[in-house]
């Protein structure tokens, strides 16, 4: 839902972790629990409020 965040995350991801992305249309899937990019998921999570996010859900879904 945020095409620019996808790109930064999509850069990011191999500066972090040595294995492939394995993303899904919702998800990013870890193979071991000691290669998990702490922070780059909380620098993911800083970049977008759940706020931000419930308004976008609503105006793409059109449920309000």
């Amino acid at each position: 839902m945020f095409p620019e965040l996808l790109t930064w995350f999509k850069a990011e991801y191999p500066k972090h972790v040595q294995t492939k992305l394995d993303m899904g249309k919702s998800c990013v899937r870890f193979k071991k629990v000691n290669s998990l990019p702490y922070d780059l998921i909380a620098e993911l999570c800083r970049k977008v409020t759940a706020e931000e996010y419930i308004q976008l859900y609503e105006k793409v879904t059109g449920r309000h």
